[in-house]
């Protein structure tokens, strides 16, 4: 006798709503696609997409979240996986940003595409990133001054240009070395934070 093989179990509408906003954003931008077509792709109506979302700029902020959860659970990993270790955090943090760099090329990062596309100060996938973007900021501001940077707010600044710049350069230059200069970019940072160190000792 045959086994009954177990079907997967169908995702929410919830999900599958987001899971398909999320692909066609990626594809076509939050302003190049309707709520129509999310909910096709979605295999669901419109009726049932409001439902679970106020409106279509409630469901942008809500796929935003979704991946800000995501480069979160990245710092717990990095701060799991390099405990105590400031300047070890900081370098697997820009080798991370360097792999991730091949998932952009296509489109780029999707946080900066939103934000070019929402000019909107008031917009909530707008604040979500911006408050995204200062948690990390200061995150970071941390590090470098518990990794005695001498200057810990110009080498955060510095850290994020290097990082933020390269998931730019990536849409208009391709990968190449970009990814590779960003790792080496690091590392003299920390190294040259590392000499001055010693040098105060």
């Amino acid at each position: 006798m045959t086994p009954k093989t177990q079907t997967e179990t169908p995702l929410p509408p919830r999900e599958r709503i987001l899971a398909a906003a999320g692909e066609l954003f990626s594809k076509h931008g939050v302003r190049g696609v309707g709520v129509e077509a999310i909910a096709d792709a979605a295999d669901t109506n419109k009726m049932t997409l409001y439902r679970h979302f106020a409106s279509k700029d409630e469901l942008i902020a809500e796929w935003v979240r979704g991946i800000i959860a995501q480069k979160e659970a990245g710092w717990e990993e990095i701060s799991a996986k390099n405990p105590n270790n400031p300047q070890a955090q900081l370098a697997d943090w820009g080798r991370r940003v360097a792999t991730t760099l091949a998932e952009m090329e296509g489109r780029g990062s999707a946080l900066a595409n939103a934000l070019a596309e929402l000019p909107e100060r008031d917009h909530p996938a707008r604040r979500v990133i911006e408050a995204h973007k200062l948690r990390q900021h200061k995150r970071v501001q941390k590090l470098c001054e518990e990794a005695g940077f001498q200057d810990p707010a110009l080498a955060a600044n510095l850290f994020y240009l290097l990082l933020e710049g390269a998931t730019s350069c990536v849409q208009c230059k391709g990968l190449k070395r970009i990814g590779e200069d960003l790792v080496e970019l690091v590392d003299r940072m920390i190294a040259n934070s590392r000499n001055q160190q010693q040098r105060r000792l």
